[in-house]
């Protein structure tokens, strides 16, 4: 019984490595054809019960290059915006002379930026800065369809999201802090999918593995009858899925269609994979939530009556046919997003459980000091908050 008891101990200490934090000293500089990585002789957490316990979560750089390059990515170019972007490029000139700056090949471009076009012969960026909407990250993503993706600073242009952790007013700040690579990035996770025609061979979609930030949703579109979907998962038949289609998100993506949806509310630092269905004919087909290491296939049965349309981060992409089918894992190169809540104040020279100072350890919040995510569920989706709470708030700004 208490050998068991033990592997049972073990078997949950690597479940939670996966959750954990680790430290990492390393640039900023990284460049989009290869994966962040930690170097060697890192640490990358400690032993506990023969696991070692991996700190997964958030990188805190404390020793970075400043960046060589930077790629703009905004919305539409709306007067504010293009007061910002202006605002921004002459505080980089005049402070950062050496980096060069790049935009998209727009006609908007700014005056003195690079064009620069995404694909593998494209020049090498060290950073990403955005300027919108949750939108324009889940774009800035999808320029880098295949291998790693820079850091990503964004800048919130008056509107709300979960990805937007500052201001635009705060741009001096932020940048300064990005470029000295005083920093705390969390990676969040991001999901590659394959395609598959009928007979089980891969389809050439003209790229290696599609990489989304939020979701892969399948659904019926215009047609008036549900999908019938076969859903695998690591080989193995789990269920057959009669409904208006099916999600698969990130922890990120999960406050996002998702969410609309009835799935759960999944932490980014999670690694995990949510599969939730849009309005089942079965009333006990819940969300699921599986390990990132999870290979999730969905194939439209050859019963269905209507094709499948399916869309990746909110853009239709493909329609797979009675017997075609998806399969969508966990990509290798999540999303380095800079958090708000390392930057705003110093850290404190304190020593952590594992003997680092000053912030090394790669915590995103010190004590005192509330998390990005935990501020947005709040302010953002009102989380649990009651009819009198809500009152209240509204009486106690007035």
């Amino acid at each position: 019984m208490s050998k068991s008891l033990s592997s049972l101990s073990i078997a949950l200490s690597a479940c939670r490595a996966s959750s954990s934090r680790f430290v990492a000293r390393r640039p900023l500089h990284t460049l989009h054809k290869r994966p962040l990585s930690i170097p060697q002789g890192s640490s990358t957490g400690r032993v506990v019960g023969g696991v070692q316990r991996h700190r997964s979560y958030a990188t805190r750089v404390n020793h970075g290059i400043s960046p060589r390059s930077v790629l703009i990515v905004n919305k539409l170019r709306t007067k504010p915006v293009v007061e910002a972007i202006e605002t921004l490029l002459t505080y980089i000139r005049e402070k950062y002379p050496d980096v060069q700056v790049y935009h998209e090949d727009r006609p908007d471009i700014p005056e003195g930026a690079k064009v620069w076009r995404p694909g593998p012969d494209a020049e090498p960026i060290d950073l990403v800065i955005t300027l919108g909407g949750d939108g324009t990250i889940l774009h800035a993503s999808s320029l880098f369809k295949v291998g790693a993706v820079p850091p990503v600073l964004s800048f919130s242009m008056g509107t709300l999201g979960f990805l937007l952790p500052f201001h635009i007013d705060d741009y001096t700040k932020a940048i300064d802090s990005a470029f000295a690579g005083r920093i705390t990035v969390l990676h969040r996770m991001r999901l590659s999918c394959s395609f598959q025609d009928s007979g089980g061979s891969p389809v050439d979609t003209h790229c290696d593995d599609w990489q989304v930030m939020n979701e892969i949703a399948l659904h019926r579109g215009s047609s008036p009858h549900l999908n019938t979907i076969d859903v695998f998962v690591d080989g193995q038949h789990l269920t057959e899925a009669v409904s208006d289609g099916l999600i698969v998100s990130t922890p990120t993506g999960s406050t996002a269609y998702s969410l609309s949806a009835g799935g759960p509310i999944v932490h980014p630092s999670l690694s995990a994979i949510v599969l939730t269905p849009i309005c089942p004919r079965s009333l006990s087909f819940r969300p699921l939530v599986f390990p990132s290491s999870s290979s999730i296939t969905l194939r439209i049965s050859e019963r269905s009556r209507a094709s499948a349309g399916l869309s990746m981060d909110g853009q239709i992409s493909h329609v797979l046919s009675p017997g075609e089918s998806v399969t969508v894992r966990a990509s290798l190169h999540p999303i380095p997003c800079i958090n708000r809540s390392s930057i705003t104040e110093p850290p404190q020279m304190r020593p952590d459980e594992d003997g680092a100072i000053g912030g090394l350890s790669g915590e995103g919040v010190g004590p005192g000091k509330e998390d990005d995510w935990v501020r947005d569920i709040n302010n953002l989706l009102q989380y649990n908050a009651t009819f009198r709470s809500k009152a209240l708030t509204r009486h106690s700004r007035s």
